[in-house]
């Protein structure tokens, strides 16, 4: 956990808005709430089973009988879909032992160390596909076997190159992302005034904020002043394909140097960012 310095925060106060799925969202509240911050609750996104666990359970019993060289793990969210359905059809966790697991990142990795039991063999040293593609190219075999765990929304560049490269690629869809509810009513928030930030964490966070703030009446507009910060070069792509600037994106995509980045933002910027009549 990487310590701030009280005085040097600039989160004091401020009213973070936090898009991220309810049952995901406690550990950058509290986050916040370390640097003084008032976590605002708006999830936009949640997570479902596929609509079909068929292929999914298939390639699981692939796997534990020794079928694939490596598993891939593009998120914690599918850590958690892989752990629930190998319970479901009564597989222990150790009988994936012999499979090398690759995690796209230092939270995934330890979702698969703490949910299932088992040692990461290789975690590139960015959270993004094009890293772990990088990184299995050059750790594993030219015609390795792998079985990438996705989300249904996950982008195909990891997949795709892994083909291009030789591999044999068997995609399975662990979970859905579908769109989030509850949480505050962003639109009256906005409309007084009473938002500092916005924490997005994934593309999805992004297109369903605009989504659910539509239903509300507001428009993306009604964001003019507020500090939007995005975790990864990914998320905030997809902000800024919305018209949203991007004010806060750390280099590192962890929770804890977003607030960490947020916190430098505030100290350096003030308050909030100068409002568009």
């Amino acid at each position: 956990m990487i310590e701030h310095a009280p005085s040097l925060s600039g989160l004091a106060g401020k009213r973070v808005v936090v898009t991220r799925a309810a049952t995901q969202a406690d550990a950058l509240d509290e986050l916040l709430r370390r640097e003084g911050a008032i976590p605002l609750p708006y999830p936009c996104i949640a997570f479902a089973p596929p609509d079909d666990t068929g292929p999914f359970d298939a390639a699981l019993r692939a796997a534990a009988a020794g079928a694939f060289d490596w598993l891939a793990l593009t998120s914690s969210n599918a850590v958690t879909a892989l752990a629930e359905r190998l319970a479901a059809l009564q597989i222990e966790p150790s009988a994936l032992r012999a499979t090398a697991i690759a995690a796209v990142g230092a939270a995934t990795a330890r979702a698969v160390e703490q949910a299932l039991g088992l040692a990461v063999a290789l975690t590139p040293p960015e959270s993004v596909a094009e890293a772990l593609t990088a990184a299995l190219i050059e750790r594993g075999p030219a015609n390795g076997r792998i079985l990438l765990c996705q989300a249904d929304l996950a982008r195909p560049t990891l997949a795709e190159t892994l083909r291009t490269a030789g591999w044999a690629v068997t995609t399975v869809v662990a979970y859905r992302t579908v769109i989030g509810s509850g949480g505050i009513r962003l639109s009256e928030r906005l409309a007084t005034g009473a938002v500092d930030a916005i924490t997005f964490t994934s593309p999805s966070t992004v297109h369903n904020l605009a989504r659910r703030l539509e239903a509300e009446g507001g428009r993306l507009a009604d964001l003019s002043g507020v500090c939007i910060a995005c975790l990864g070069p990914v998320t905030a792509a997809a902000a800024r394909q919305l018209g949203l600037p991007v004010h806060v994106l750390p280099t590192t995509q962890t929770i804890e140097v977003l607030v960490e980045a947020l916190a430098c933002h505030f100290a350096a910027h003030g308050s909030v960012h100068e409002r568009k009549p």
